[in-house]
């Protein structure tokens, strides 16, 4: 497995998408750690809008990147890499939420009052990260979980991730009209007085600190070790 000082020493502006993705199909598969440490928080973020729930949300990140490893060979660069892993996580993610569906009857889905986002803050946080303005950036991030489920996700992507409207409809797979109407009524239904109050950014919301970082990469290693040949599948 390749180590985070590889990942580090790489980089995230040496490489472009495609040319790790071209160096990973010719045999040096260690560098699929630099897509993970890059994308991991965006992954994160998306699944999370969608499952609300911590623990769910990082196997969704590993099912996406093993099935992204897996058919790597059929990424065709007709859109940006990161847009087409982006929608793997969020079919994954919207999967697992319908199988999650079909008990909700005996197993009941968390409210937006009370849907678990202690789990964020509780965490993976020493000391340092919880000082400045976590209580306030948690008075944001509670507000976004509150959002409805379409308008989270776009929220998510276009003011958390600050992905284009463009790649965000490919992503949801959705129109840019219904992106920019989505946008617009997530907005009207965050309070702006929140923003004001808590004077935390949205690119600061949701962060996937390091800890968590080197947790998937390890996992999808692994899990990548144990498939039958190790290398990404002929189209």
């Amino acid at each position: 497995m390749a180590s985070q000082a590889l990942a580090e020493q790489v980089g995230s502006t040496s490489l472009s998408d495609e040319e790790v993705v071209e160096r990973v199909l010719s045999g040096d598969t260690a560098l699929f750690e630099i897509l993970m440490r890059r994308y991991n928080q965006r992954l994160y973020r998306v699944a999370r809008s969608i499952l609300r729930d911590d623990a769910e949300s990082e196997d969704v990140m590993q099912d996406a990147y093993v099935r992204a490893y897996q058919h790597l060979r059929q990424f065709a660069g007709r859109a940006r890499f990161s847009t087409w892993l982006t929608r793997i996580a969020v079919h994954e993610a919207l999967a697992r939420l319908r199988r999650r569906n079909r008990f909700q009857d005996l197993h009941p889905v968390a409210t937006p009052e009370g849907d678990g986002m202690e789990l964020i803050t509780s965490h993976d946080r020493d000391p340092e990260q919880q000082a400045g303005n976590a209580e306030l950036r948690l008075l944001l991030e509670e507000a976004v979980a509150a959002l409805p489920e379409g308008y989270r996700s776009v929220f998510m992507l276009r003011e958390v991730e600050q992905m284009s409207t463009q790649e965000t409809a490919e992503a949801l797979e959705l129109t840019e009209a219904t992106v920019k109407v989505r946008l617009h009524r997530a907005h009207a239904l965050l309070r702006r007085a929140l923003y004001e109050r808590t004077g935390a950014t949205a690119t600061q919301a949701f962060a996937f600190e390091a800890p968590r970082c080197d947790r998937v990469v390890s996992a999808v290693f692994h899990r990548l070790a144990e498939l039958p040949h190790g290398r990404p599948m002929h189209a």
